[in-house]
């Protein structure tokens, strides 16, 4: 039977399994990794997961795939399907114990997924994600530089990068009309304070052309003169833009601001 991927939500199937062994080594997979899989779609990837790894938890939003999805994954004990919106599940507990994402992640969805997982899911320790090439550029972007974002901050006050490896859209159906990269990194910390340093980057961001002091205030997060007051004590200048900030600055930032 054949499936027509949904472009509302960002569906580009995997198809090419040769992809699979550039995954499995940047995942570092081993027989007893507990893995979370989100966006399964035809279940290529999850049955490579589910035959190397202890236990896979996949999620997926399309209920029409589940015919497929059954028929693929039958008599693989170690994976548990479960249907639903990723960024609405509380993901701890439908994938308990998880210590690695590995997913080629629908594009709608990539960057507020791993965004939300860095703290939501703390146990798990490394990510190996397959997204759009400009989303993975991000992920490790320098300041100052058109990709660098407040995704770019999030991950790397989180994580340290451990692979990249750019993907052909040919392993895809249908091909995308963009590049595709995968994207491996591992967890370093999570800071003390995290979620009030996660307001402060994305207010910062949230103007961007603006000055810092402004897009704050803007953002409806503190008054421009406490803004600028916060920027002083964390010894940054007062006409700075958010996208000038280092990650560390950042926490500086946040905590002047407290």
């Amino acid at each position: 039977m054949s499936v027509r991927a949904k472009k509302e939500l960002g569906q580009h199937f995997l198809v090419d399994e040769n992809i699979l062994g550039v995954i499995g080594r940047l995942a570092e997979l081993g027989e007893d990794d507990v893995v979370l899989e989100v966006g399964p779609g035809l279940g290529v990837l999850t049955t490579y997961l589910a035959d190397r790894v202890r236990q896979v938890y996949a999620v997926e939003l399309d209920r029409s795939l589940e015919p497929q999805l059954t028929e693929r994954l039958a008599g693989r004990s170690n994976v548990r399907l479960q249907f639903g919106d990723a960024l609405q599940l509380d993901l701890a507990s439908v994938a308990p114990m998880a210590t690695k994402l590995v997913a080629n992640l629908p594009y709608n969805i990539a960057t507020p997924l791993v965004v939300e997982s860095l703290d939501r899911l703390p146990g798990i320790e490394l990510w190996c994600v397959m997204v759009q090439r400009e989303v993975a550029d991000r992920f490790f972007a320098k300041p100052s530089t058109k990709a660098y974002g407040a995704v770019s901050v999030l991950v790397q006050l989180v994580a340290e990068r451990t692979g990249f490896h750019p993907v052909s859209r040919t392993v895809f159906r249908p091909r995308p009309n963009v590049e595709s990269a995968i994207a491996a990194f591992r967890r370093t910390q999570l800071p003390d304070e995290y979620r009030w340093i996660k307001r402060v980057v994305e207010a910062g961001f949230a103007h961007r052309r603006k000055r810092l002091a402004n897009s704050l205030e803007l953002a409806g997060l503190t008054g421009r003169s406490r803004a600028e007051a916060a920027l002083a004590a964390a010894g940054l200048a007062p006409n700075v833009r958010a996208e000038e900030l280092a990650p560390a600055d950042f926490v500086g930032l946040a905590e002047a601001l407290r």
